[in-house]
């Protein structure tokens, strides 16, 4: 076969239909629930409930994501292999399915374990969580890829799929503090809480391998993407486009995971009314369902590149308002979660439809050998899953550089200034100096004008 005859087909302006659409966009409400709620819950979890220490919280929760380094790349992998074999990448799908299990087990931690025990209990749960999820995540994210569709026609798929990824958000940060009990919140609660939001993980992730399936048929690619492997690991990696969206992809996700990770830190201690937890994931997450649209209008005016810079700029400026605290004033500063939310939409919906940009450039450029959507995609949800722990981390540093005493349910210890003054800047100040990282690092990704032109 030459390398003339393995270049996948070119790309069209086709629409694809609404239905598969859809279905393809639903299995993003299940893992919407495993990307928020451990995000939003996790570390209040093991401080305020455990009684875990806050280092040692967030480094139950960095560590398992350190393993995803490793794994996310190497499913990738097995990804492309079942492409290249069996002609999709529905099995890995299938099994990744089985992630609700994790998920309920994460939160029935045993009665009798706290401090330390828990947060072993805690990491190693959150390893296999992970890796099922990557078992989804990554065959899910290599569809657009996998698809002859053209540059727009990318953005719109991802559009769908942002707005039900927002739904998944907004219901599992409303849903999960109400079930665990809200400002009473028990062990009992949280093992509520995990086994009600497994139920609908389940249900949503299987109708999107259907999606999936109606997509594929209507216009899947008809040569493989590439033979995968470490080859296609080695690619990916020397790939210049690739790294620097992938590096500015680290600082967006550490700092938005930073921010979930701090809400209810910054709801009890520096808004004084835990109960506002719920309001400032609405303002956070909200947004997009009415926003995502206009993303998709800007990005095919001006580019998904120029659109995405905004998004963080915009995020930046957000932030440093909330490093103000209280004497803002409430109303001010929940407009500025909002603004946050505004340039999270962007920053999910825009990162996530330039990816397959980069691979079919890739697969053009390398047709004599070929180029694995798999592979790539296992090394950014690998990149993704790193920043969601180092945001929660890197605001447990935080706390613990201020002294933040740790307790469990029921108990109200007094902090000291110090632990309040973390709070408000790891809430605000952190994610404005992060998020400037991002935008210095998106600046040298260059191929969008490229990719845009030639679609």
């Amino acid at each position: 076969m030459t390398g003339l005859d393995r270049r996948p087909a070119a790309a069209t302006d086709t629409a694809l239909p609404r239905g598969p659409l859809a279905g393809f966009a639903a299995g993003s409400l299940g893992m919407g629930v495993w990307v928020t709620v451990p995000g939003l819950l996790l570390l209040y979890f093991l401080t305020d409930v455990l009684a875990v220490g806050p280092w040692l919280a967030g480094l139950a929760l960095l560590l398992p994501k350190i393993a995803d380094v490793v794994l996310h790349p190497w499913v990738g992998h097995r990804a492309d292999v079942e492409q290249a074999r069996r002609g999709d990448r529905r099995r890995l799908l299938l099994l990744g399915c089985a992630l609700p299990l994790a998920f309920a087990a994460l939160f029935a931690v045993p009665g009798r374990l706290t401090g330390a025990s828990a947060a072993a209990w805690v990491a190693v749960i959150f390893v296999a969580g992970n890796l099922l999820f990557a078992a989804y995540q990554v065959p899910y994210l290599s569809t657009p890829a996998d698809l002859r569709i053209g540059y727009h026609e990318r953005t719109r798929l991802m559009a769908f799929r942002m707005v039900v990824l927002t739904l998944g958000i907004l219901l599992s940060g409303l849903l999960a503090p109400l079930l665990t009990g809200g400002d009473a919140a028990t062990r009992a609660g949280y093992q509520r809480m995990g086994l009600v939001l497994a139920v609908g993980m389940l249900v949503a992730m299987l109708v999107g391998v259907a999606g999936i399936a109606r997509l594929r048929g209507s216009a899947a690619d008809p040569t493989p993407a590439g033979h995968g492997g470490w080859r296609a690991l080695r690619t990916a990696l020397r790939d210049r486009q690739f790294r620097w969206l992938v590096a500015a992809y680290l600082a967006m996700s550490t700092t938005t995971h930073l921010v979930l990770a701090g809400v209810p830190y910054y709801a009890e201690y520096e808004l004084r009314a835990p109960g506002l937890t719920t309001v400032l994931v609405a303002a956070f997450v909200a947004p997009a369902l009415l926003v995502t649209p206009g993303w998709l209008v800007l990005a095919r005016r001006v580019g998904k590149q120029r659109a995405l810079l905004g998004a963080q700029g915009a995020f930046a400026v957000g932030s440093l308002v909330l490093a103000v605290g209280r004497p803002a004033g409430l109303v001010v500063l929940i407009g500025a979660v909002a603004v946050l939310g505004v340039a999270f939409a962007g920053m999910q919906l825009l990162p996530f439809s330039m990816l397959p940009d980069v691979i079919r450039a890739a697969t053009a450029a390398t047709a004599d050998t070929g180029t694995g959507a798999g592979t790539y995609t296992g090394v950014w949800t690998a990149t993704e899953a790193t920043g969601a722990a180092l945001g929660p981390y890197a605001y447990a540093l935080c706390l613990t550089v201020g002294g933040f005493v740790a307790s469990t349910a029921g108990e109200s210890p007094v902090q000291p200034d110090a632990a309040l003054a973390a709070v408000r800047y790891g809430f605000g100040l952190l994610p404005a100096v992060t998020m400037l990282a991002a935008v210095l690092l998106q600046r040298r990704y260059t191929l969008d004008a490229t990719a845009r032109a030639t679609s």
